[in-house]
């Protein structure tokens, strides 16, 4: 029987994401994949993930973690200001880097230290371009130096209804003439998804990122098969705003949509036009109840392809009250199991995690490029930053990438 290679992982960071990847790592087949230690600020949530995932070391210095010549492979489950310089440290001692998406953010970091909320989110947004996108770039160039992997956690590339997708596009051979996707859901409940300083910002950055992102790479794919090179991304427009703002809903007793959003928006919607002509509409919003929704919709010249994340109808069940179904998890965002739901039989699998996961270990085992890389987020990066630019400033921006 072939021995299995073993992959040596290293978690930084130990919230939900962190717990998402660690179930994940656990299911990953043809391969060992062994996280051998996890690093947090708190020293009580990283013996808690420890604990819980039978990790071997915890630290709440990630150097520490770094140094250990068994890890082989980090994977950042940190808040977005500290990709960079945890990449860079990683990549410097030779370890391969998974990094969540946004690969970057403007989150003040060209600020002084002490400078205010109001002064962060009202830096000029082409500014926050350029600085994003010097990050990111900064992060693919310390790869490159260190001789390690850079791997984009974007999951909808690696969603099994995604994937299928490609498989059909590559076949028909038509061509991608519009796309129209995005991530939805009732709001983040995190203080600190609230101000830009914690996430350089709102809706479109923590969620239309996925649609972005997945619309990105299909027109990448499909460029390389039909002319040896990708389709880029050329304009962005945008829209963005708080809709809990609105007088009717500030009024209401009831707030069933999350609120207190203090310099973020909750909903933006983007046209993105690509170099042959077509376009893509990405939106995003913390503004829509019924639990998690993330669909794309592929228009092709001769063919047509709606994939749906979530929810999908893999499994409806119906409750006629909250309570019959006990605390049974239901899907991600769902605020009651009364009623007709889609509970979700393996939303790591349907989601991309799994798969994203798999890949991941199989390209450092097997020293392969994975499916998502850095230059993928990086190209995120410029077309999320380009659109808060031209919803600020009313006009369509061009890209030069």
């Amino acid at each position: 029987m072939t021995k299995q290679k073993h992959v040596g992982i290293g978690v930084i960071g130990a919230g939900f994401l962190a717990e998402t990847r660690a179930r994940c790592y656990a299911q990953v087949s043809g391969y060992h994949a062994d996280i051998v230690a996890v690093a947090a600020r708190s020293e009580a949530s990283a013996v808690k993930f420890a604990e819980r995932y039978h990790v071997p070391h915890h630290y709440t210095d990630y150097h520490q973690l770094l140094a250990l010549p068994e890890v082989e492979m980090v994977d950042l489950c940190v808040p977005n200001h500290l990709h960079r310089p945890i990449a860079e440290a990683a990549a410097a001692v030779g370890k391969h880097i998974v990094c969540t998406k946004p690969l970057t953010a403007y989150v003040g970091q060209d600020l002084p230290a002490d400078a205010s909320d109001e002064a962060i989110s009202a830096v000029d947004r082409q500014h926050m371009l350029t600085v994003a996108a010097q990050d990111a770039q900064a992060i693919i160039e310390a790869a490159e130096r260190g001789g390690v992997k850079l791997m984009y956690g974007e999951n909808w590339i690696y969603a099994p209804s995604l994937v299928k997708a490609e498989e059909l596009i590559t076949t028909a051979q038509g061509t991608i003439i519009e796309m129209r996707g995005g991530e939805c859901h009732s709001g983040s409940h995190s203080p600190y998804s609230k101000i830009w300083r914690y996430t350089g910002g709102g809706a479109l950055l923590r969620l239309g990122a996925h649609p972005i992102g997945a619309m990105l790479y299909l027109k990448q794919q499909e460029g390389v098969a039909r002319r040896g090179q990708p389709i880029r991304p050329v304009a962005v427009s945008a829209e963005v705003g708080d809709l809990s703002r609105i007088a009717s809903v500030a009024a209401e007793a009831q707030p069933w949509i999350t609120t207190g959003w203090q310099d973020v928006e909750n909903w933006a919607a983007v046209i993105i036009t690509f170099d042959d002509g077509s376009r893509a509409v990405a939106n995003a919003s913390d503004a829509v109840l019924g639990g998690m929704e993330s669909k794309l919709e592929i228009f092709m010249s001769n063919s047509r392809l709606n994939c749906n994340l979530s929810p999908n109808n893999l499994l409806q069940a119906y409750g006629p009250g909250p309570g019959v179904f006990g605390d049974a998890y239901i899907m991600e965002k769902v605020s009651t199991s009364a009623g007709w739901t889609t509970p979700m039989p393996n939303e790591d699998w349907s989601s991309g995690h799994l798969p994203m996961c798999q890949d991941f270990v199989a390209a450092v085992a097997e020293d392969r490029p994975a499916r998502a890389d850095g230059r993928l987020g990086l190209d995120v990066v410029r077309v999320v930053y380009a659109a808060y630019l031209a919803a600020a400033s009313g006009r369509r921006v061009g890209l030069t990438l």
